[in-house]
C-alpha cells in the first residue's frame, strides 16, 4: 500500500512540473518527442529499382567509353619538345642548331668545362676507376675519389665535413626532409628556386614563405611565432624551426642580406640554411661564396648547400657544415642512400677544378669584372627591364610591359634570342614548371657570363640585344 502511494506521489510531481515549466521548454521538449518518432519510423534510404542491362546494352555502353587523359594535351610546338641540339662541348664558343655561337646561356662561369688539366685528370681515373659506380655509397659505392672530394671540399669551405651527392638538383631536396619533419616550421623567401621546393614539399613540415629579401616581412612572421610558442611552451620545445634561403638567387639575380638573416637567428633561436648553387666559386675573395662575400663567420650558417654543376664544370653537389650535421645525412639524404653514387671521373674532376681555384683566386675578381661589365651594358634597354645585382653572374632580362599573356611574352623574347642566335650570340630563356612553381617568376632571357668572354664580346652581346629589342619590340 506504501509502494503504491509512494508512485502515485511521483506522478503527481511529474504532473505538478509539467505545469511549472516553461512554455519555451516545453516546446522544444516536444520537437524533440517528434523528431525521434520520425527516425524511428522513417526508411533510412530508399531502396533503388534494380534495372538489369541487356548485354547487347553492356558492349553500347563500353563501346561509347572513354578514359580520361593520362596528360593533358601538349601543343607541339611547346619549348620544353623542341630542343636547341648542341654539338661540341658547350664551351666558350658553342655550336648550336649548326650555328658557331658564343656562348651566353651556359653556368660555366670559370671556364673549367674545357680546361685542359681537367681533361686529363678525368681521362686517367676513366681509365683506373670506369665510367659510373653502379651502387649507392653505402653499397660499394664508395671510392677513394669521393673521400678525397669530400675532405676537398670542407677544407675549401672552411666547415667540419662535407658530403657530397650525385646530383645537384637532389642535394638540397635531400637536405631540407632529413632535418625539417612534420610539424616543424620553415620560414622561405617567395624566390627559392625549384630544388628547394620539392625538399619543402618532401619534408612536410609547416612552411611559412616571406617576401623576397624581405627581412621586415621575415620578422613579423618570427613574431607571430614567437606569440604562437608562448601559447604552448610545451609543443615549442619540440618544434624546430628554419630559414631557407639562397645566397644568389638563381630566378632573380639577387643577393640575400645575409647578416641580417643571422642577426634574426639569433635572435629568434632559428637555424639558417643556406644554398649557394649559384654564389660558390663565384662570390668571396676566394670563391668561397655569400659567406666570405660578407665576412661572416662559416659556424653561423647551420647549412651550406652547393651543386658542382655551374662553378666546377661538374656533376652532383655538396653540403657542409659541423660534422654532427653533416653525418646525419648519410643516413637520412635519400639522394646521398638511395641513388648511385657520383661517377669517379667526375669526382676527380671537380678535385681538379678546386686546385685550379685554389691556384688561381685571382680568377674570381675577373669574373665579377666581367658582370659588372655587362649589367652596366644591359641598364637601359628599351622594352626590357634588367633583373639582377651587378656581381651576379646569371641576369634576367624581363619584358617591361607585359602582352597580357604568359604565352605571349615568351613568343616576344624568343624572337629576340633567334635574332640574336642568327648574329653569333647564344642566350636562352628561364625555364619554369609553370603548375608546379609556387611563385612563378615571370618570362626572361637569362644572360650568363664567365670568364672566357672578352670585353669585345660582352659589348657584342648587349648591343645585339639592344637591337634586337628594338626590332621586336618597336
Amino acid at each position: 500500500m506504501a509502494e503504491g502511494m509512494g508512485q502515485q506521489w511521483v506522478l503527481v510531481e511529474m504532473v505538478q512540473a509539467f505545469y511549472e515549466a516553461p512554455a519555451y521548454h516545453l516546446i522544444l521538449e516536444g520537437i524533440l518527442i517528434l523528431w525521434i518518432i520520425r527516425l524511428l519510423f522513417s526508411k533510412t534510404y530508399k531502396l533503388q529499382e534494380r534495372s538489369d542491362l541487356t548485354p547487347k546494352e553492356k558492349e553500347e555502353l563500353i563501346e561509347e567509353w572513354q578514359p580520361e587523359p593520362l596528360v593533358p594535351p601538349v601543343a607541339k610546338d611547346h619549348p620544353a619538345l623542341n630542343y636547341n641540339l648542341v654539338t661540341g662541348p658547350p664551351t666558350h664558343n658553342i655550336i648550336v642548331n649548326g650555328k658557331e655561337c658564343i656562348n651566353f646561356a651556359s653556368f660555366n662561369f670559370l671556364g673549367l668545362l674545357d680546361n685542359e688539366r681537367v681533361k686529363t685528370a678525368a681521362q686517367k681515373s676513366l681509365a683506373k676507376y670506369g665510367v659510373g659506380a653502379c651502387g649507392p655509397r653505402g653499397f660499394y659505392g664508395t671510392f677513394d675519389v669521393h673521400l678525397e672530394l669530400e675532405d676537398r671540399l670542407a677544407k675549401f669551405m672552411k666547415t667540419e665535413e662535407a658530403i657530397i651527392y650525385s646530383y645537384g638538383f637532389a642535394t638540397i631536396a635531400s637536405a631540407i626532409p632529413a632535418y625539417s619533419k612534420r610539424g616543424d616550421i620553415v620560414f622561405v623567401d617567395e624566390a627559392v628556386c625549384f630544388a628547394i621546393q620539392k625538399g619543402l614539399q618532401a619534408s612536410r613540415s609547416n612552411i611559412k614563405f616571406f617576401k623576397h629579401n624581405d627581412m621586415a616581412d621575415l620578422e613579423h612572421l618570427l613574431k607571430e611565432q614567437e606569440i604562437e610558442d608562448q601559447k604552448n611552451p610545451r609543443k615549442a620545445r619540440v618544434t624546430r624551426r628554419f630559414i631557407v634561403v639562397e645566397g644568389l638567387f638563381i630566378n632573380t639575380g639577387d643577393l640575400c642580406p645575409l647578416p641580417e638573416l643571422v642577426k634574426l637567428k639569433y635572435k629568434y633561436k632559428v637555424r639558417i640554411f643556406l644554398e649557394e648553387s649559384l654564389s660558390f666559386g663565384v662570390l668571396g675573395e676566394h670563391g668561397r661564396g655569400v659567406t666570405e662575400h660578407f665576412g661572416i663567420n662559416i659556424d653561423d650558417i647551420d647549412l651550406i648547400s652547393a651543386n658542382m654543376e655551374n662553378a666546377l664544370a661538374s656533376i652532383g653537389g655538396f653540403c657542409c657544415g659541423r660534422s654532427f650535421v653533416v653525418d646525419h645525412q648519410r643516413l637520412s639524404g635519400q639522394g646521398y642512400c638511395f641513388s648511385a653514387s657520383l661517377p669517379p671521373v667526375l669526382a676527380v674532376a671537380a678535385i681538379e677544378g678546386l686546385n685550379i681555384m685554389e691556384e688561381n683566386p685571382g680568377i674570381f675578381q675577373i669574373l665579377q669584372q666581367k658582370c659588372k661589365q655587362i649589367h652596366k651594358d644591359l641598364l637601359g634597354i628599351p622594352g626590357l627591364r634588367l633583373v639582377g645585382e651587378s656581381l651576379s653572374p646569371a641576369l634576367h632580362l624581363q619584358l617591361e610591359e607585359s602582352t597580357g599573356s604568359r604565352e605571349g611574352d615568351m613568343r616576344l623574347l624568343k624572337e629576340i634570342i633567334d635574332y640574336c642566335m642568327n648574329r653569333g650570340i647564344a642566350l636562352t630563356q628561364a625555364r619554369y614548371l609553370e603548375k608546379e612553381e609556387k611563385f612563378l617568376p615571370p618570362p626572361s632571357i637569362r644572360v650568363v657570363v664567365t670568364v672566357e668572354q672578352t670585353e669585345q664580346e660582352l659589348h657584342k652581346a648587349a648591343s645585339l640585344i639592344r637591337e634586337a629589342a628594338e626590332c621586336v619590340l618597336n
